[in-house]
């Protein structure tokens, strides 16, 4: 017995330690991406989660303000709130505590968090419909890779009614698995500068590039777009 839990401890920190260099090495592949490179597959990441995912319109949709070359959804994020959507960020109460989101445009007070990143103070707390969640990696279960803190999984399973996930990364960041535990919880769809995937039981699967002038009901069926997703 304890020889067993002995070694499941040192698969959990050789898990750790991985997911650690695995971590730095995709951070520093996307810190040392071209500015114009970082500018072209966010105009691609834009025009596909328009093109695919007509639901965020109206909606409550929580983005991540980007760092180190992130896909920045703040572009996305002022098209669809001309369209009736409520944007927030995240903010972090404490250390091992679920993030609360708190509504942001514009005009909001920013106060500086976590990694210098910016978050809204002041303004409404908000219980967001969808999230498009920034992915370091990215695996072919539609597992992510975040910073190592499990905010976002901590968040996702205290909701009472779990938001749909639109994890957003690029294709350099794939990975064969990154060895998800138990707390993990797998993206709903994912779109990088390829295109749209969808995660199905198998894994994920690839949906294509919609185009500009692309009709989307193509990709209805088997697509449930955002504003279609019903959850239990």
């Amino acid at each position: 017995m304890l020889e067993n839990h002995e070694q499941s401890q040192d698969s959990t920190l050789a898990s750790k330690a991985w997911r650690k260099s695995q971590r730095e090495r995709l951070i520093a592949e996307r810190v040392a991406l071209a500015p114009e490179t970082v500018e072209a597959w966010r105009r691609r990441i834009d025009g596909f989660l328009e093109r695919s995912f007509p639901g965020l319109a109206g909606k409550r949709v929580a983005f991540c303000w980007p760092i180190k070359h992130e896909y920045d959804a703040r572009h996305i994020a002022r098209t669809l709130r001309a369209r009736g959507t409520l944007t927030a960020l995240p903010v972090v109460v404490a250390p091992k505590m679920p993030l609360i989101f708190r509504e942001w445009h514009p005009g909001v007070d920013l106060a500086k968090g976590a990694l210098d990143i910016p978050y809204p103070v002041n303004s409404q707390e908000i219980v967001p419909q969808i999230v498009l969640l920034p992915m370091n990696g990215w695996d072919s279960m539609g597992y992510r890779l975040g910073y190592g803190a499990g905010f976002f999984d901590r968040t996702l399973a205290s909701l009472a009614r779990r938001p749909i996930v639109i994890g957003v990364s690029y294709e350099q960041a794939h990975l064969d698995t990154i060895y998800p535990q138990p707390w993990d919880i797998p993206v709903d769809y994912l779109v990088t500068e390829r295109g749209v995937y969808r995660r199905d039981p198998q894994g994920l699967v690839f949906l294509g590039a919609p185009q500009a002038g692309d009709d989307p009901s193509p990709l209805a069926s088997p697509v449930c777009y955002a504003g279609e997703v019903k959850r239990d």
